[in-house]
Parts: C-alpha cells; sequence; structure tokens
C-alpha cells in the first residue's frame, strides 16, 4: 500500500526534521494524564494516509470507535507527514493532535528520547496489558527505546522476495533460493543480456534500486548494529562485511555498478504501473507485501510468486525471517485529554476487528497475533508468506537510536562509495563509518 510504503524509500532522510524535537518538546507524559476518560471529550487523530481506500478504512474503524465510546468524539486529520506533526508537537498548544502516527519506525528512539510522543507505560500498566502475548516481538522493540515506551504498532509491513514464476521455469529454476549463494546462481541464471544493456535481468542489487538498500540486506544475517556500551559495531561484526562483500560480487557477476545502474534509469515508477517487476525487467524484486496487489492491479502477464528472502548460507535454519518496520502510534504529550486519546491508541492497535478491518482495507499485515491469525483475515495467495515473516521469530528491523536513522544513512552513503568502486578498503571503510555513527550519536545526547 503506497501510503505505508513509500517510507520505505524516504525513511532515511525523514529523520532530519524529527531532530528538531530534542530542544522542543514539552508537555505532560502519560503518568500525567488527569482527565476523567469517562467524560465528553473532542479528541483529534493525525495520520498520514490519504488514499481515498486508505481514509474510508480510518473513518470505518473510528466509527466503530465511537459507537464503542459514545463519550468521545475524534476528529480526524489525514495526509499528515513527520515534518508537519514535528512542528506542531513543537508548538504545543490546543490546537495540536491529541493521537499521532507516523510511518517513520526509525524515529522512534528520537521521538521516546526526546519525550516527542508521550510514555505509554502508565496507561498500559492501568489497562493490565500483556503486549508480549498481543504483539509480536520485533513490533514491539520498533515501538520502545532504552525503556521507554511511547508508541505502538498499528499495522506492519514485511519484506520479502517476488519472483517471476514464468521467468523461472524457463531458466529451469524449480523453487525460490533459501541461501544468498543460490540466489546468486539463480540471478545469473535469470539474466538475458540485449547488447550493452538486459533484456531481462535476473535482480536488481544496486543500494539505489527500489528496495535494495543496507538495511533490508542486512536484516537476512544475523548481526547487531550496536555493542552493548551503544558503540557502533558494524567494523567488528563479521556479518557487515559478509554483506557488503556479497552485494558486492553480486552487482560485479550481473554486469557491473555502471550497466547496472544505466538499466536502472530505464526503470517506471515505483509506484506506478511500470515497475521493473510488473514490466519484466527484473525476475526477483526484494519488496513489501504491497507489492503483491500493486501488481496484480498492473495486469502483470505471468504468475507472481513470493517467498521469504534467503539467509546467509550458514544460517539456512533462520530462513523465512525477514525485514519488518510499519506505522506507530502515540499520544501527544501536550494533550489535555491524554486519557481519552490512549482509549483510541489501544482501540486501534489491539482490538482485533479494528486491526483485521484496517489490514484487510489497506493491504498491509496486521499487528496483533489474534488478529495474524484471525480467519477474517484476507490472507489471498502469496500474501500469506507475509503474514508469516511477521511472526517470524528472527525477524528485525533496525534498532532506534537516539538520532533516529542517521546512522542507517551514514551506512547507507558507505555502501554507495564501495559497491560503485569509490571506497576499496572494506575494513577501513567500516571502521571509519563507525567512527562517525559514534560522533553523530554523542553529539546527538
Amino acid at each position: 500500500m503506497p501510503g505505508i510504503s513509500k517510507k520505505a524509500a524516504s525513511v532515511l532522510a525523514a529523520s532530519a526534521s524529527v531532530a528538531l524535537l530534542a530542544t522542543g518538546c514539552t508537555g505532560s507524559s502519560g503518568s500525567g494524564a488527569s482527565d476523567d476518560p469517562n467524560a465528553e471529550a473532542t479528541i483529534t487523530f493525525w495520520h498520514g494516509w490519504s488514499a481515498p481506500a486508505e481514509v474510508k478504512a480510518i473513518q470505518e474503524n473510528i466509527a466503530r470507535f465511537e459507537k464503542a465510546h459514545p463519550n468521545i468524539q475524534v476528529k480526524v486529520v489525514g495526509n499528515i507527514n513527520d515534518d508537519k506533526l514535528n512542528q506542531a508537537l513543537r508548538a504545543g498548544g490546543s490546537k495540536g493532535p491529541d493521537v499521532v502516527s507516523s510511518f517513520t519506525t526509525s524515529n522512534v528512539g528520537k521521538f521516546c528520547s526526546s519525550g516527542a510522543f508521550a510514555d505509554l507505560e502508565p496507561f498500559i500498566e492501568k489497562s493490565e496489558l500483556d503486549l508480549d502475548a498481543i504483539i509480536p516481538k520485533p513490533m514491539l522493540e520498533y515501538t520502545q527505546f532504552e525503556g521507554t515506551r511511547c508508541a505502538l504498532p498499528l499495522l506492519g509491513d514485511a519484506y520479502g522476495l517476488y519472483y517471476n514464476k514464468d521467468a523461472f521455469e524457463a531458466a529451469g529454476i524449480e523453487a525460490p533460493p533459501k541461501t544468498w549463494s543460490e540466489f546468486a546462481k539463480d540471478a545469473k541464471k535469470l539474466t538475458k543480456a540485449k547488447g550493452d544493456s538486459y533484456k531481462q535481468l535476473g535482480f536488481m542489487p544496486n543500494y539505489h534500486g527500489y528496495e535494495t538498500v543496507v538495511d533490508h540486506y542486512m536484516a537476512q544475517w544475523d548481526h547487531a548494529y550496536f555493542d552493548k556500551g551503544g558503540k557502533s559495531n558494524i567494523a567488528k561484526d563479521p556479518a557487515f562485511a559478509e554483506m557488503f562483500t556479497y552485494q558486492k560480487k553480486l552487482v560485479d557477476d550481473l554486469g557491473g555498478f555502471e550497466k547496472l545502474e544505466r538499466y536502472r534509469n530505464t526503470f517506471g515508477d515505483e509506484w506506478g504501473a511500470k515497475h521493473p517487476f510488473h514490466t519484466g525487467q527484473v525476475a526477483m524484486q526484494l519488496d513489501g507485501e504491497w507489492r503483491l496487489g500493486m501488481a496484480k492491479d498492473a495486469g502483470v502477464g505471468f504468475e507472481i510468486g513470493t517467498a521469504p528472502m534467503p539467509v546467509a548460507d550458514d544460517e539456512v535454519d533462520e530462513y523465512g525471517k525477514g525485514f519488518l518496520s510499519g506505522t506507530i502510534m502515540g499520544i501527544a504529550p501536550q494533550s489535555k485529554k491524554q486519557n481519552a486519546a490512549w482509549e483510541l491508541v489501544k482501540y486501534m492497535t489491539t482490538d482485533t476487528e479494528a486491526v483485521v478491518s484496517f489490514a484487510n482495507a489497506i493491504h498491509n499485515v496486521p499487528s496483533t497475533f489474534d488478529a495474524l491469525k484471525s480467519p477474517d483475515l484476507k490472507a489471498e495467495d502469496g500474501f500469506k508468506t507475509f503474514v508469516d515473516i511477521a511472526q517470524h521469530p528472527q525477524s528485525n528491523t533496525p534498532p532506534a537510536s537516539v538520532n533516529g536513522s542517521t546512522y542507517q544513512t551514514t551506512l547507507q552513503d558507505f555502501g554507495f562509495q564501495y559497491e560503485s568502486g569509490k571506497a576499496k578498503d572494506l575494513k577501513a571503510g567500516l571502521e571509519k563509518t563507525a567512527a562517525q555513527i559514534d560522533r553523530d550519536i554523542e553529539q546527538a545526547k
């Protein structure tokens, strides 16, 4: 679903504005909520969705909520990006939102540490919610930072492998690859040259490719971005060097960086009908659950297969995991109606009917165990792959940081340098990048 999925392409840039929150947020925390939850109240909910089907789904859930809570009316404001949200939270006052949401999971560290979102723990304790029994572990992890839970997940995105079954059959490939070595062999088999370009490319490995960014790759290796002391671990953890080495070899084996970049520049828009997977320009695609519906809407002329992305060759027992992200939801700290706001947050994020109906409407992955297993969930052919990835115990997302996604941007920038051949010493490059990450985090504290 483009409303959520666009964050996958822009998440690294989104943290720039949120940095302003560190010095600009004031207001009461959740523990200071004093409004009567049974009193008549009107609360304002800001969200980022804008497409008609998305807005309709939000309104339907709000209508169900208001029916169950007749004393609470909800004013809904859509198409709110993080810039608008941050400005309102910094300004404070009565005209801002009571309930807030964001597509940018990488900003949770900043939201929680700066007080941009209220601490939800007092509300959770009062409601006696056992979140471990309600929400998958990776989603719980990306909605808190250093022990402060300032958000809950509102639907999720799971990333996996899309493949052209017709192209697989023509190449004599019987099943999707489970390991990265198998993946490299299949990518070569599926690649067909056309002059100095391609008739069909097995896979676009470049970091500027759609969704083939560093953190999506890294999800398929056991790794740790930071050590126990909070220092960058990318130069010490061999998984990072292994991933960068693998990706660079894949780039070289499929034609080289420059040739691949020329071909990439012929691709259609990521969110349009001319996406390269839709048109058959690439036979395999790393992407989120929304791609299935978009490909079918585009009327592709081949059978689509879905599977988890491959894993490191020595970690095949973890096959089935993937990268997770999603929408986060919380309470504005300056809200004077935090108890009423909490009732909406709790309903939207933990009520099974609410989560399932919303997931069905916008084709995203549910964010609670009960919703993931609900018989009412429309798990069409291919979609179940992503439902399973969301529940896999080894699925993961980059850890939150006090400066948002800055460390991911820094690592991604090194990736661009390394894949293009501008940076040739991988070890020295990772060490330099780790030092920069540590300096940036220290300055943000």
